[in-house]
């Protein structure tokens, strides 16, 4: 039977909610391997809208759910009805909607809050030993919730190829061993059942994004 991985997004587009580039290269590359990608978002109000152009937030309000829609072209589930039993593995992809709707990272750091909901649905999976796939940002979710796990964003020293790094820095704060890794490979903790990787956290080519979210999704499926 094929696998039934759970795709968790945060909205629709990099400033605001899921990367899209990253959310897309997960949906190809479970649909490759054979696996069934069922896709949720949660019903909750976006932190703020970002105008993509100017890259400025706007006066207007946007759902999570609603715009998560629009990568998932319309075949999407309210994330208060994921139920674990019957799925196999969980993925989050990054974009900074992870940082600002699923947590409060993008406003408070370590010191963050996360989504009841996600908090839960990542809690449910690691306690059934169901595998965890975060790219990009979203790994600061498994760094807040699991203490001693080990997950990667890429580089730990801040560089032009690599402007997010202090974000390595925040996660070992939080009592999490962060794994230096190029952009293509991908982490596997195999105690917690997590697999990560760095995805648009570096300024690499599109080309080695995909293939780096290739690698997290094939050792997500192997564990599964």
């Amino acid at each position: 039977m094929a696998k039934r991985v759970a795709v968790v997004l945060a909205g629709c587009g990099v400033f605001d909610g899921s990367e899209v580039h990253e959310a897309s290269a997960v949906l190809v590359h479970l649909s490759r391997a054979g696996a069934q990608a069922e896709v949720y978002a949660p019903n909750i109000p976006q932190m703020h809208v970002v105008d993509h152009v100017k890259g400025q937030p706007t006066p207007e309000q946007r759902n999570v759910l609603v715009e998560s829609a629009r990568i998932a072209r319309g075949n999407i589930k309210d994330l208060a009805t994921l139920d674990v039993k019957g799925l196999d593995a969980l993925i989050i992809p990054g974009g900074f909607g992870v940082a600002k709707n699923l947590s409060t990272w993008a406003t408070q750091g370590k010191d963050c809050s996360i989504s009841k909901e996600v908090e839960g649905v990542l809690r449910a999976f690691h306690a059934a030993h169901k595998p965890i796939g975060l790219c990009c940002i979203s790994p600061v979710l498994a760094a807040k919730i699991f203490p001693g796990c080990e997950v990667t964003v890429g580089h730990d020293t801040e560089c032009e190829q690599w402007p997010y790094a202090k974000t390595a820095e925040a996660m070992r704060e939080l009592g999490c061993r962060h794994v230096n890794s190029q952009v293509t490979e991908a982490h596997v903790d195999a105690r917690n059942r997590l697999v990560t990787t760095s995805a648009f956290m570096c300024n690499a080519p599109i080309h080695d994004i995909h293939d780096g979210v290739g690698k997290m999704v094939r050792e997500v499926l192997r564990l599964a």
